[in-house]
């Protein structure tokens, strides 16, 4: 793949439209397509919102056409990127629809944080094209994106992909086998599970909780990774820590009545107001306000 590809980005909601904005800002060609017309229509004045906001160079926002059809957005690509919505059967209709309209050559990549990259790309004629590459909420700010290969999926594909998103400024990891949830969710959704269990058990409330892990560890993630620690601290220490600590720690397999029952009676957490907390719109803003200030900074 040259230093400028051809890039198409299917979906232009949260995840499409800022992915759409990495590849143009890297100086890449970017197709961008959504099947909701006003969202598609929206696309470009919010790439261009968030360069401004950045500081970043707003012409890129000239690399990015919009297209009407799928068809449209993918005939010439090199590289197809997939950001719907987190639903099986929609992901697997799109990418029909992409194999039958893209070039043979071209590699496919479907954007999503937890469904395993084999269930969404099994019916495809040439597999070994098709990889995932799970970026993080907001593209342009947060820089992981996993790369995550199946059982089909040739070396060449992995090497061109992590090289792509490498080269756009991204931090590329491989992820060696496709499992659901990736590492990166695996990770978050273990703590997030022992999170909601303390508050369900009443060993604190939700926002001790929150107070407990930005006010101690949270501080050491961004340079001290969980391995590193362990083997700071010592691995003796780690292995004692865990024949005492791990016996106690949540390990049901399924998710949490506590937090069945906050769905069912409604408690959506932001979007309805309450769920482990109550949000007033201030407080929403407020913190919404504060993690985009936070990863800005961090870039």
């Amino acid at each position: 793949m040259t230093e400028t590809a051809r890039i198409a980005v299917i979906g232009a909601g949260m995840m499409g439209h800022g992915i759409a904005q990495v590849f143009a800002l890297a100086g890449h060609q970017v197709a961008l397509t959504d099947a909701h017309a006003p969202t598609l229509a929206s696309a470009l004045s919010r790439v261009e919102a968030n360069l401004i906001d950045l500081g970043e160079d707003v012409s890129a926002v000239k690399r990015i056409r919009t297209a009407e059809s799928l068809a449209d957005a993918v005939r010439d690509a090199d590289y197809i990127v997939e950001a719907a919505p987190e639903n099986l059967e929609i992901k697997r209709k799109l990418f029909a629809d992409i194999e039958a309209a893209a070039r043979p050559d071209a590699i496919l990549a479907s954007n999503t944080s937890v469904i395993p990259i084999t269930e969404i790309m099994r019916n495809l004629a040439r597999r070994e094209r098709a990889v995932g590459t799970h970026w993080w909420n907001p593209p342009f700010l947060v820089p992981l994106v996993e790369v995550i290969g199946t059982e089909w999926t040739s070396q060449v594909t992995i090497d061109v992909t992590m090289a792509l998103h490498a080269k756009a400024g991204k931090t590329p990891v491989h992820v060696k086998k496709d499992v659901p949830g990736f590492v990166g969710n695996r990770l978050q959704h273990a703590l997030w599970r022992e999170a909601v269990a303390l508050v369900e058990h009443g060993i604190c409330d939700a926002e001790t909780v929150d107070t407990v892990i930005k006010a101690s560890f949270g501080r050491r993630l961004a340079v001290l990774g969980p391995l590193e620690n362990a083997d700071l601290v010592g691995t003796d220490l780690t292995l004692a820590i865990h024949q005492t600590v791990l016996p106690a720690i949540e390990s049901r397999p399924g998710p949490s009545p506590y937090l069945e029952a906050l769905v069912k009676d409604g408690k959506l957490g932001m979007k309805s107001g309450e769920g482990f907390r109550r949000w007033t719109p201030e407080q929403q803003a407020a913190l919404r306000a504060r993690v985009v200030d936070h990863l800005k900074k961090a870039r």
